[in-house]
């Protein structure tokens, strides 16, 4: 009896030992699980981070390809109506305008330069298509190839067209243009000061003389003996006369390489 009687005192007099595990077991129960003890959800749990994150993942990725590519499609047609409709960029592909434009040079074609009623004036440096006055019309080529062409030829990427020539203006409609026994350019009787010709060239080696019709220009190139131009077809039907409506605009700036950055030589060239 007086064994068991301390024991069961015992049992009595440690309430605050069982009270405080009762306590903190209890308050466990009713709080946030410890995050040092909580071994989170499992691999294959619908909670898990990792697999969710993914797909979000891919999506953004994809939206921002779908992005860049819209912006690219976007930007390369802003360039092509730019270039159709403003300025050029045209690759130069002979030595015939030395030492003014050089092979592979790129110069910006001013398309706006003639279109509110300005026409081409004597000095101008222009691109024009020759189909009928320098090439004759031939079948009609892959519609494909030559849409692809084009579009690659407008932003500068590509040779133009073999029907397109960049050439001075010499002669316009009403001028009477001759070159003489000395080779010399005479337009309307007075002598033609030509500084922009090739070092050792003469106005001509090939004496002529013609009436530019009306609504008509007499072009000829820079290196006067490395260029195919109006003299070369006095003889063909047009008598190498370029209509003016055959006139894509004026060569108003070098754009390219940065070290020939400068006024591409037209006597209009450069104003605004």
């Amino acid at each position: 009896m007086d064994t068991e009687a301390p024991h069961t005192q015992r049992g009595h007099s440690s309430p605050d030992e069982g009270e405080g595990r009762s306590r903190f077991v209890f308050s466990g129960a009713g709080s946030a699980p410890d995050a040092s003890t909580d071994p989170g959800p499992g691999p294959g749990s619908d909670a898990d981070p990792d697999r969710d994150a993914e797909p979000d993942s891919g999506k953004a990725g994809w939206l921002t390809w779908r992005r860049a590519g819209l912006l690219g499609v976007v930007c390369t047609v802003f360039l092509l109506l730019f270039s159709n409709f403003v300025l050029q960029p045209f690759l130069i592909p002979s030595r015939s305008m030395e030492p003014t434009l050089a092979v592979g040079d790129r110069v910006l074609v001013n398309k706006l330069a003639y279109r509110f009623g300005d026409r081409p004036e004597r000095g101008d440096v222009v691109v024009f298509d020759g189909t009928g006055s320098f090439v004759r019309e031939g079948p009609d080529a892959n519609p494909l190839g030559e849409a692809l062409h084009g579009a690659a030829s407008a932003l500068g990427l590509a040779e133009p067209s073999d029907t397109d020539f960049v050439k001075r203006v010499v002669g316009v409609g009403g001028d009477d243009v001759v070159c003489d026994e000395k080779g010399r350019i005479k337009v309307n009787g007075v002598l033609l000061d030509e500084p922009y010709l090739f070092p050792g060239d003469s106005g001509s080696k090939v004496p002529f003389r013609i009436v530019v019709p009306l609504g008509s220009l007499w072009v000829m190139g820079d290196h006067r003996s490395q260029s195919r131009d109006s003299r070369d077809h006095l003889g063909e039907p047009g008598g190498g006369m370029v209509p003016v409506e055959k006139v894509i605009g004026r060569a108003d700036w070098i754009g390219w390489p940065v070290s020939r950055w400068g006024d591409a030589g037209s006597a209009g060239g450069g104003r605004g």
